[in-house]
């Protein structure tokens, strides 16, 4: 799952071109995702300035 911790988001949009399957995108100056197109490349965790965004994976206990 990807995860966008909200408080510390630039809410810059540089992530939003860089999905290939367009999962991430800006609501009312809020960056969301749509998990449910979301692969969890990882792209967007490279590019993000501020380390907003994180992935969680199923095998974390």
């Amino acid at each position: 799952m990807l995860i966008i911790a909200q408080e510390i988001c630039l809410d810059c949009g540089g992530c939003v071109p860089l999905c290939p399957v367009e999962a991430l995108f800006l609501s009312f100056e809020d960056l969301l995702c749509d998990q449910s197109f979301c692969t969890l490349c990882g792209a967007c965790v490279e590019f993000c300035p501020v380390g907003a965004i994180t992935l969680e994976t199923k095998d974390a206990v």
